[in-house]
């Protein structure tokens, strides 16, 4: 093969590489790939994956701040079932709506300090002796009891203690359903992937545990 033949054939075979690296190039430009893993995102993923990139809103931050006074009221609710002479069922429920709600508490003081937000801490207030989560017009939520709920809810003993527990706790979880409504009703809100999840799960949550207890009122299981 002559020399100027091999330059030909060098040529050819350079520009077919490039065009090849090229290419992949592309397509890898164009293709998310999992974190740890080798396969690409399917859309749904991709979608999700973006979503949890969005810049949180003014109203994500101040969800995230009230529901933590929501629930920390809630928390003080459950707490009073064992000394209150509640029935057994009921102590059940105050001690999983006490776990659940302290870990969410948790949950949106983390979410809102990594993003430099105020963080609310109403139940170390509230044992350090001050006012009861709530107790103020600032930090009232749709749903919390008033001080003088909480009074009559406080007073009560046994079978009267039990009944007003799950009649206030209905209202106390609805009034989250409304935070949650209110949520996604603001324009842009409730998109961050966190938040997103967090809203979806409360809202699932409390309708599943309002519908217990609204059997749990029908119910006397001290007979």
């Amino acid at each position: 093969m002559t020399r100027s033949r091999l330059s030909v054939v060098a040529v050819s075979l350079f520009a077919t590489a490039a065009a090849t690296a090229c290419t992949t190039a592309v397509q890898s430009a164009h293709t998310s790939v999992q974190p740890g893993g080798s396969s690409p995102l399917t859309p749904a993923e991709q979608a999700r994956a973006d979503s949890g990139r969005m810049a949180f809103t003014a109203a994500d931050v101040h969800f995230m701040q009230g529901m933590i006074h929501h629930h920390a009221q809630a928390v003080v609710m459950a707490g009073w079932a064992q000394s209150h002479g509640a029935r057994p069922d009921v102590k059940i429920l105050a001690q999983r709506i006490d776990v659940a709600q302290r870990d969410e508490m948790g949950f949106m003081q983390r979410w809102l300090r990594e993003r430099h937000q105020d963080v609310p801490d109403p139940l170390a207030h509230y044992e350090m002796g001050h006012d009861m989560p709530g107790m103020s017009p600032s930090t009232m939520m749709p749903g919390m009891l008033t001080p003088e709920q909480m009074s009559q809810l406080d007073a009560a003993r046994g079978p009267d203690f039990d009944r007003l527990f799950l009649t206030f706790m209905i209202q106390h979880h609805q009034g989250a359903i409304t935070m949650v409504d209110q949520l996604f009703a603001s324009p842009g809100a409730g998109q961050e992937l966190y938040v997103f999840r967090f809203a979806s799960d409360v809202n699932a949550d409390q309708t599943t545990e309002i519908d217990r207890m609204r059997l749990m009122l029908g119910a006397d299981t001290r007979k």
